[in-house]
């Protein structure tokens, strides 16, 4: 951190980027590059912070906001805004910029990769070989997706991308959430949905409807043998049902990317199961992904800062900003 005053417009990162996105940042002239590892700004120097960049661990906060006070933009790199007050950023008439369905492809890759894992019992096989029982084979229990009712929680665009690939594969499709128009796949409300599917893949954000909606009464209505695969958010999920759920025998597996407490405690009694996956919440950090995504914030902040226009539809909170206006 340079000792004099900031004399440029700043970006403040909050976290690190991918190199190519970090370097168009550094390398640009007409701009100053601050990092969180640098935080202990002057008030002159918060004056002169325009742009935050973040990804998921940053929080944006009101108490965060409220030290820039010519803040213009928020950035997240990727595409959930959990760690962005996105209300309080609005009121104040700052923008908010996401990677709308930038990690649609690779979050449905890793979605379906979980899904065959937990379906045909993959994890224990290979961890059985790896310790010489290679009879395992004897005791072996799976089954194929082919044939198999995925139950999509939400029909955006990773939803839409996990139906496809759930097609290929020979499953019956359906789904709940908007649009309810779509022409080729079953609508069902939320509990229909949770009767009738082997497996439930959900795709929804956090927000105060969602928030264990996954819930008790939900897993009793779901078969017996029925599946859950979650790389939405951990907190759709009511874990301490879930637990009791799989625990009992009443469902036959989960396989998650993201959790309610990340990281989770050592102890968590939910990773002790033999019938549970769970990833450290990477579906979107595919090589191509993470730094399309990181290289698209920084680019779009430099747009916008420049009196340029960024990528369509980065503008999350748009239609709110112009609401806004008088």
């Amino acid at each position: 951190m340079k000792t004099h005053e900031l004399a440029k417009p700043s970006v403040l990162l909050l976290e690190t980027l991918a190199e190519p996105a970090h370097d168009l940042l550094a390398q640009a002239i007409d701009i100053e590059l601050v990092t969180a590892f640098d935080f202990d700004l002057s008030p002159l120097q918060k004056e002169n912070i325009l742009a935050i960049i973040t990804r998921g661990k940053g929080q944006v906060s009101q108490s965060v906001i409220d030290q820039f006070p010519n803040l213009k933009m928020v950035a997240r790199a990727g595409v959930g805004l959990n760690n962005v007050d996105v209300e309080y950023a609005s009121g104040k008439g700052i923008m908010v910029l996401n990677n709308p369905g930038a990690n649609a492809q690779t979050v449905a890759e890793h979605n379906m990769a979980l899904m065959l894992m937990l379906q045909r019992n993959v994890f224990m096989a290979i961890r059985e070989v790896k310790s010489d029982n290679w009879n395992y084979r004897n005791q072996y229990q799976g089954d194929e997706l082919f044939g198999k009712t995925l139950g999509i929680v939400g029909f955006g665009n990773i939803g839409k991308k996990v139906a496809e690939m759930a097609k290929a594969f020979g499953m019956k499709v359906i789904y709940t959430g908007r649009p309810k128009d779509e022409k080729e796949l079953a609508f069902r409300t939320f509990s229909e949905l949770a009767q009738e599917a082997d497996i439930l893949s959900l795709h929804v954000p956090l927000t105060a409807e969602t928030e264990k909606m996954v819930n008790a009464d939900i897993l009793k209505r779901m078969k017996k043998n029925a599946l859950i695969v979650n790389t939405a958010r951990g907190a759709l999920i009511d874990e301490e049902a879930l637990f009791s759920a799989l625990q009992q025998g009443r469902i036959g597996g989960y396989a998650a990317d993201v959790m309610r407490t990340q990281p989770p405690e050592k102890n968590d009694k939910l990773l002790a199961l033999p019938n549970v996956l769970i990833t450290p919440h990477l579906a979107s950090l595919s090589a191509r992904t993470y730094n399309k995504m990181c290289f698209d914030s920084a680019s779009n902040v430099l747009a916008l800062l420049r009196g340029q226009k960024p990528l369509d539809g980065c503008i999350f909170n748009e239609s709110k900003l112009n609401n806004n206006k008088p």
